[in-house]
């Protein structure tokens, strides 16, 4: 079907339950790799790619209509209706945390719970909000991508990424930003970095595991236990690591927390 194409969509595994996992800025679904497969035994797996990413049909991100993240949420949504999924299990990371949460608002049937892996409802510092960036912060991190995409992935990936003992994740990370076509990635990167969906959280009652990194430059500690405070029906896993990307840096303590939450969580 068109839009399985759209996205690279790949299922795997085998069980009446989905579990779909949808990738950060500048990723792709491959970065799911060490995490995806320790489900296939029961659950069926299903990645993608966000369209302008990966494998995506690049020709297809149009800027006006991804000036939102409730476009990609739609975007999730139509590759869950093609596939005929049952209500299934959404596993985002970073901002696809935050559309998945958009996904289960726009359509609460279809999703029985939701993974948010390093989530930020807003990356921005405001008055009795810790996000972890001032505006001139945001403002300089653009202007840098804007002037040398390629030279601004190269400083910012080893951030995002922590563990300096371990240069070879920061040089995966970095490869998969320089993938990304860069007018793409300077735009979603302007929709990702500027919105506000802390509005949102109240409304979600969607059974929510929230997995948060001890250290996270990009989302700092405040940050996870903000959208646990605010999310109805959520609970709060904080992994000891560094970095934005723990299913890169820390793929078996973040197996074992899905799991967990996948074993006492009530699933309609």
């Amino acid at each position: 079907m068109e839009v399985l194409e759209r996205h690279n969509v790949i299922v795997s595994g085998t069980g009446e339950q989905a579990l779909v996992f949808v990738h950060g800025f500048g990723c792709d679904q491959r970065m799911w790799r060490l995490v995806a497969p320790a489900f296939e035994a029961r659950y069926r797996v299903v990645l993608l790619d966000l369209v302008g990413a990966g494998q995506s049909d690049l020709t297809a991100y149009d800027p006006a209509r991804y000036g939102t993240l409730a476009a990609h949420a739609e975007d999730v949504l139509e590759v869950m209706r093609a596939l005929a999924l049952p209500p299934a299990i959404l596993v985002g990371h970073s901002i696809s945390a935050t559309i998945g949460m958009l996904a289960a608002l726009q359509d609460p049937a279809r999703v029985a719970a939701l993974v948010m892996v390093a989530p930020s409802p807003r990356f921005l510092n405001d008055t009795g909000y810790i996000g972890g960036f001032e505006p001139a912060d945001i403002a300089e991190l653009l202007e840098a991508m804007d002037n040398n995409y390629l030279g601004w992935a190269g400083a910012i990936t080893p951030v995002i990424m922590g563990h300096p003992e371990r240069p070879e994740l920061a040089a995966e990370l970095n490869n998969s930003f320089c993938r990304t076509d860069p007018a793409i990635a300077r735009h979603f990167a302007r929709v990702t970095f500027l919105s506000d969906n802390r509005a949102d959280l109240p409304l979600l009652h969607t059974p929510t595991l929230i997995v948060q990194c001890s250290n996270d430059a990009l989302a700092p500690l405040p940050v996870g236990q903000y959208i646990h405070n605010h999310l109805p029906n959520s609970e709060l896993f904080i992994i000891e690591t560094s970095g934005h990307c723990p299913h890169l840096s820390a793929p078996e303590a973040t197996i074992a927390a899905i799991d967990r939450f996948l074993g006492s969580v009530r699933i309609a």
